[in-house]
């Protein structure tokens, strides 16, 4: 019986991306599931959007009441824009022992991130975040000896749109190639966009530009001692995701593709450049966060998108 999955909240575009890889990936047997139910909190939606999706894309069933999909699933990916309702929505799947992928951004507070880890601890079978952390051309490039690309010292990259929902997408990405250990974030300067520094534990920084502008391409400057690299985003960027992620969600394999505590560093360095730039660029180490700092506001953005969304739709 292949695995069943549950969409949980359908604000944003990724589900019409995601449900056709999943689908050709099950179909060439890379990995067996299928994609059986769907839910919506109408937050950034009209009423009645999950009947209408379902039937558009071929999923059994619409449930009104999220607690409906329990027994339709064996795990759920959790799509809602608004992150401070992740833990909220992912609570009752990851106690009743389902699967629980978490997309971007994981979680937008300190407190909401150490929920999730602590899930992971206590055995529960949950990951998530940006599809940009398995960014392919940096796995590429990682494949090939340090004898011949060189050590990655820097790297530098650009996202648009905003600050988290999109932006995480940036810190993601530096962490595809510079790995696990960022201990700090620094804003320094902005010049249109904010412009950020990170520090891995070994001395080694990325730098970010992130902020509200137009949407900018994925991409990447990375600089080892032997050259200097471009890399450039392929046209379907959740593809390596889902590939490394799927096995363990469906229960395949008992090991994430990343640990937890490295997945959710991404979260946690943007919530210390939140801190460093309301803070005049103060240096703000990622142990130094608090769980009584509010972090970034998920339901003001989801406010926010749901307005664009319907400014776009009358245009």
């Amino acid at each position: 019986m292949s695995f069943r999955i549950g969409l949980v909240g359908l604000c944003t575009s990724h589900p019409d991306g995601w449900i056709p890889i999943i689908r050709a990936n099950a179909a060439a047997h890379v990995f067996d599931a299928e994609i059986t139910a769907a839910w919506d909190s109408g937050e950034t939606r009209p009423a009645g959007y999950a009947r209408d999706y379902c039937a558009k894309m071929n999923i059994p069933h619409a449930v009104e009441n999220l607690s409906d999909m329990l027994p339709l699933v064996d795990g759920v990916i959790v799509h809602t824009t608004n992150w401070d309702r992740h833990m909220e929505q992912a609570k009752m799947f990851v106690e009743a022992g389902k699967s629980v992928f978490i997309d971007k951004p994981i979680a937008g507070n300190l407190r909401d991130a150490n929920q999730y880890l602590d899930w992971v601890k206590q055995g529960y079978r949950v990951t998530g975040g940006s599809a940009l952390r398995y960014f392919q051309p940096a796995q590429d490039f990682l494949a090939i000896p340090e004898s011949k690309r060189g050590r990655v010292y820097t790297a530098y990259t650009a996202v648009g749109v905003d600050d988290f929902n999109y932006g995480i997408h940036g810190y993601s990405i530096l962490a595809s190639i510079m790995g696990p250990g960022i201990v700090s974030a620094q804003y320094l300067g902005s010049s249109n966009q904010k412009q950020i520094m990170l520090e891995w534990k070994d001395g080694r920084t990325g730098l970010l530009t992130a902020g509200k502008s137009s949407w900018l391409p994925f991409a990447m400057t990375v600089v080892t001692d032997k050259r200097i690299v471009q890399m450039k985003a392929d046209e379907v960027v959740y593809l390596a995701m889902i590939r490394q992620v799927m096995p363990y969600f469906t229960g395949a394999t008992d090991t994430p593709p990343i640990p937890s505590a490295v997945l959710i560093e991404p979260e946690l360095a943007a919530m210390a450049a939140r801190i460093s730039w309301l803070n005049h660029g103060q240096k703000v180490f990622l142990t130094d966060l608090r769980e009584d700092d509010p972090g970034f506001d998920g339901t003001q953005f989801a406010a926010e998108y749901r307005r664009t969304r319907l400014a776009a739709a009358k245009k």
